[in-house]
């Protein structure tokens, strides 16, 4: 059993590709704040929390304010996430699975290793900063969540098998699998859900230029990692906020074909949103 929730119900917020960026994450808690349904409104992180941006340390601790705070908080395991869990040694994988190399050296990882106050590539050092509990709930993370109208898996979903195999394989989490193409592939963006999907896919790990849906999904990472603006989608509104307000792009259109991603660039009693 996963250690955050994987089955919700309800409206929701799902957060696209964090990265680190934790100002930008405060904004759009901030906006979420002022929902009037925000108590029984599910927030859903789509994965990867942690590198590239300054503060990933800063990130996971607003993740785990907002669990504590709020409750009705949930995580989906992005490939970041999963190579740095296998990089410290917390995940079941086999030994062949080389996450050391693959993490440290091309992941963009030194600003975790800066944020946790971790001498960069010291893998010992980074694990013993990081709190236990939050090692515990990262390690072990859900690789969907399922939703009566959606589900939610961080690249989405192979269009040319069943989605009941695949979605069954997604509720077991496979950790021998050296690359688990439904938190790794960016293929799957350009093809579309499989046919027989019943629900859309939500989906993050490609950066688009705007949220947007087709192909039965709804693609949520704008960018924030690099230099785009951090999106969270209101569902099922298709309400979009955007961590700078004066940009925010109001909504988005439930057709059209795949996109063409862009290239990446190289304890207290406040509110629950009162993260800061």
């Amino acid at each position: 059993m996963p250690s955050v929730p994987h089955q919700i119900d309800g409206p929701v917020a799902v957060i696209g590709d964090v990265h680190g960026q934790t100002e930008k994450l405060r904004q759009i808690i901030g906006q979420l704040a002022r929902l009037p349904d925000v108590q029984r409104r599910w927030i859903v992180f789509i994965g990867d929390l942690v590198d590239r941006g300054p503060d990933p340390a800063g990130t996971v601790q607003v993740f785990f304010d907002l669990l504590k705070q709020h409750g009705r908080v949930t995580w989906v395991c992005g490939n970041h996430e999963l190579a740095m869990m296998g990089a410290l040694k917390l995940l079941p994988s086999p030994e062949h699975i080389d996450y050391v190399s693959r993490w440290v050296h091309n992941y963009d990882t030194r600003s975790t290793f800066e944020s946790w106050g971790a001498p960069f590539g010291d893998l010992d050092a980074l694990k013993q900063a990081i709190p236990e509990h939050q090692r515990t709930v990262m390690a072990d993370l859900p690789w969907a969540v399922e939703h009566p109208e959606f589900l939610f898996v961080h690249a989405g979903m192979d269009r040319n098998l069943p989605f009941e195999t695949q979605l069954r394989i997604l509720r077991q989490r496979d950790y021998s699998l050296t690359h688990p193409p439904w938190l790794y592939s960016k293929d799957f963006i350009l093809l579309g859900a499989p046919i027989e999907a019943p629900v859309p896919l939500v989906i993050g790990h490609v950066p688009v230029p705007r949220v947007q849906s087709a192909l039965g999904m709804i693609m949520t990472d704008t960018g924030a990692g690099a230099s785009g603006e951090l999106s969270c989608v209101l569902l099922p509104e298709g309400t979009v906020l955007q961590s700078q307000p004066e940009i925010r792009q109001r909504g988005f259109s439930m057709d059209g074909a795949a996109p063409g991603p862009p290239p990446r660039p190289p304890q207290f009693n406040k509110p629950w949103w009162k993260v800061w």
